[in-house]
């Protein structure tokens, strides 16, 4: 499912295999309309593009942590790809012309697969444990670990920069 790109490195060992430190617990699940890997949108704005809706369902036991989201615009989405391999360390995306290291990626395969969304919150049921998104790039079942409010006064960074192709930018 995921082949070595030409300057790709794997770690030694699988880190997903050992016993951790910390252990994760799954809140809920997502329902896509996504599949399929390769009609998985690559990103968020690719997912708006698309024009699909998507649900996040939470497990009943934690149902009482959406009291207070009501009349929250966005939120912040921690999911566990859990489809992804956790051993490249450096990859090579297909747009790019470098492999980079695995933190300088927003790649899905890493040590610990976790996905961060930035989704608008279009609906709320907190009953039925149903958050209605307006997007999301994940495949259907991708397991979900937290929900967070997007700040905009502390989450936003407009002078924030990236590397470009060019150089910094």
């Amino acid at each position: 499912m995921f082949e070595t790109r030409e300057g790709e490195v794997k770690l030694a060992g699988n880190p997903g295999a050992g016993a951790g430190d910390g252990r994760v617990v799954f809140i809920g699940r997502i329902r896509s309309p996504w599949t399929d890997r390769a009609e998985c949108p690559k990103n968020m704005s690719a997912a708006r593009a698309a024009g699909r809706p998507a649900e996040l369902i939470v497990d009943e036991a934690y149902r009482r942590g959406l009291e207070g989201l009501d009349g929250v615009s966005h939120i912040v989405i921690l999911t566990w790809l859990h489809h992804s391999p956790r051993d490249l360390i450096v990859q090579k995306p297909r747009h790019a012309a470098a492999a980079r290291g695995v933190f300088a990626l927003r790649s899905p395969a890493r040590p610990n697969p976790v996905g961060l969304h930035v989704t608008r919150l279009v609906g709320l049921d907190r009953d039925r444990g149903t958050l209605t998104l307006d997007a999301i790039d994940v495949l259907d079942g991708t397991p979900v670990i937290d929900i967070k409010p997007y700040m905009p006064s502390i989450d936003a960074f407009p002078d924030a920069t990236r590397p470009t192709a060019d150089g910094p930018g």
